[in-house]
């Protein structure tokens, strides 16, 4: 839970910076990787963390432009465009609307009532929970996965060290 919009901001630039790593790692091609036939794909994955930011936002009460519920999947460039522009829109409605002693204030979620303090923090772990997910699948595409929260195993010998299994 966040109690400021600096704190909030600091924490979503790296993590819609690590968002945007993760999707810039895919291929078009890859968008099709599923855990199993029907499965959710890493494309649907990307374009569902994509999606939730508005619908998050919408569902707080905070109107901000942008894709949302079951828009169609574009290619893979039309995913990152819409997902930096939600980002930054996202963050400019926050800063625009929301102060900070507003984020102890509750609102309708999801049936439940969240401060809003916690709509954000639920936002970024949402993302981070989603892009585990797509990690699982990008190996599975054969891509190379980076390092968001320490190293990828491909990335320990940069820090001459072997390889953690």
């Amino acid at each position: 839970m966040f109690r400021t919009i600096g704190d909030f901001r600091e924490a979503w630039d790296d993590e819609s910076q690590a968002t945007l790593k993760t999707f810039r790692t895919l291929t078009e091609e890859s968008l099709e990787q599923a855990v199993r036939p029907g499965g959710r794909t890493l494309g649907r994955l990307a374009w569902h963390i994509t999606l939730s930011l508005r619908d998050f936002m919408d569902e707080a009460k905070l109107n901000m432009p942008g894709p949302h519920g079951e828009d169609p999947q574009p290619s893979l460039a039309g995913i990152i465009t819409a997902y930096e522009a939600g980002s930054k829109a996202l963050m400019n409605e926050v800063a625009k609307h929301w102060t900070d002693a507003m984020l102890l204030e509750k609102v309708p979620m999801y049936g439940e009532e969240w401060t809003r303090g916690r709509v954000l923090g639920a936002i970024i772990l949402h993302q981070a929970h989603h892009r585990g997910q797509m990690y699982v699948l990008m190996r599975q595409a054969g891509l190379t996965c980076q390092g968001i929260y320490g190293p990828a195993y491909e990335e320990w010998a940069q820090y001459n060290m072997p390889a953690q299994q």
